[in-house]
């Protein structure tokens, strides 16, 4: 079951994980939410949409940005609304 760990924990763990351009995007209910903290960032992809971002913070540390997800995807990639992808660092174990 893929799982995304940072700073030693676990941020997100499922079995009903979507794969994209060779990233696990989990479902929203599958993350540690206290870990997350909105972001202002958002940045556009031309078949997915506009994505939005949250910082990760855990034992006091922040990973800026280290999440993303499309809060309403494309016709395309409607399969991974509102689910979360990592990088920055989030060591995603499949």
């Amino acid at each position: 079951m893929p799982k995304a760990i940072w700073n030693g924990v676990v941020l997100a763990e499922s079995g009903q994980c979507q794969v994209v351009e060779n990233n696990q995007y989990f479902p929203p209910e599958a993350i540690q939410q206290q870990y997350f903290k909105p972001s202002s960032t958002h940045t556009t992809c031309p078949w997915k949409g506009i994505a939005s971002y949250y910082d990760l913070e855990v034992n006091g540390q922040v990973n800026k940005d280290a999440a993303w997800y499309y809060p309403e995807a494309k016709e395309a990639a409607k399969n991974i609304e509102g689910y979360i992808a990592f990088w920055k660092g989030v060591k995603v174990e499949v």
